[in-house]
């Protein structure tokens, strides 16, 4: 239970994020027996997107799938440098296999420490939490947000700051706010990834699971991800949710608020016509979103423009998706880019957010 001071103190001071606990990294990934590459979406995200921070992989007997990582144990992991087995399965229920228990302990009795970002607790697992108490290991569950969270203040911060933002859920919020805050580094900006999902946070070694905080302190947990900052220095802020979702649209407009955007891109999926899980609900539209997005995060940020466009275009041949993308920046009158093709469009977009 959490304590009722938490709710009701008004003027906390919370601790800027660079000074929040990183987690121990390298990792060594866990895949557990996964079958299912889909399932094993967090480590194939690290492999992608962090590779310095993975030492290996390592999996339990009918473990089929790969992130493509050397196979080693967690004394082998250890040896090479690892601190920590981090999951990097997301499987149905978010659930710690009862297969996966010894692999744990062992990686605990190795000198690993242990996280996840699943819904299910480590040390509700009672061998986990015993084990942990053995050895002075940690289970780090990252779906916990930090402690002290404040209401948002609305107060502008110093520094520029991007959002992504979307006409729905799991459509490229996370890799397109990544692939940007490449590009910005590669042209010699100084510029921070802002995680605010678990696998997001995982990539970056730090940040606040959105989706974790409580609805008062949305807003407040958004300015404490991204602190004031030099004016040059960029925040390049994962998105989450959408503000049209009727399920998650609560942690979309919070975050929004919260992290005061100079620039927002928006992420769409050209071939989705429904909300994923909610098929009773039409998509909205790349306009809508563009429209409601200024009105609500004008709100905190008054300056707050639309750079343009990121398309998930997964499934088409090149040629489909350019000539698609190519038409919609003609409509639009903004860059529209798949970050995962990058070329000429990404880079018109890229500038855009810099104009």
């Amino acid at each position: 239970m959490i304590s009722e001071s938490r709710f009701t103190r008004r003027a906390i001071v919370a601790e800027p994020l660079e000074q929040l606990e990183a987690l121990p990294v390298p990792y060594l990934l866990f895949l557990g027996d996964t079958t299912e590459a889909g399932f094993a979406k967090t480590a194939f995200g690290l492999a992608d997107w962090a590779p310095d921070r993975c030492v290996g992989e390592y999996g339990v007997d009918g473990c089929t799938v790969s992130a493509g990582l050397p196979h080693l144990s967690p004394a082998q992991a250890r040896a090479a440098g690892a601190r920590s087995l981090l999951i990097g399965v997301a499987n149905q229920g978010g659930v710690i296999g009862a297969g996966w228990v010894a692999a744990l302990v062992e990686a605990m009795e190795a000198g690993l420490d242990i996280v996840s970002g699943l819904h299910m607790r480590l040390a509700s697992v009672p061998e986990l939490a015993a084990a942990a108490r053995r050895t002075g290991r940690r289970l780090i569950d990252v779906r916990t947000p930090p402690e002290g969270i404040p209401i948002g203040t609305g107060r502008k911060r110093s520094g520029m700051r991007l959002l992504t933002v979307g006409t729905d859920c799991a459509l490229g919020k996370k890799y397109t706010a990544l692939a940007l805050h490449r590009a910005f580094v590669a042209r010699g900006i100084d510029a921070d990834f802002r995680a605010t999902g678990q696998t997001g946070i995982m990539i970056a070694g730090r940040g606040v699971p959105m989706d974790a905080v409580v609805s008062d302190f949305e807003a407040g947990a958004a300015e404490i991800l991204s602190p004031d900052a030099a004016e040059d220095h960029w925040d390049i802020i994962e998105g989450q949710g959408s503000i049209f979702n009727p399920a998650y649209a609560a942690v979309s407009l919070g975050l929004l608020h919260g992290s005061q955007p100079d620039v927002f891109v928006v992420c769409h999926d050209p071939g989705r016509k429904v909300i994923l899980g909610m098929e009773s609900f039409a998509l909205p539209t790349v306009e809508e979103v563009i429209d409601l997005t200024i009105r609500l995060g004008s709100r905190t940020n008054p300056a707050i423009r639309c750079a343009g466009v990121s398309f998930n275009t997964a499934g088409r041949d090149a040629a489909e998706a350019q000539a698609l993308m190519e038409g919609e920046a003609r409509r639009l009158g903004l860059p529209v880019a798949d970050p995962i093709r990058g070329g000429a469009a990404f880079d018109a977009l890229v500038e855009n957010c810099l104009k």
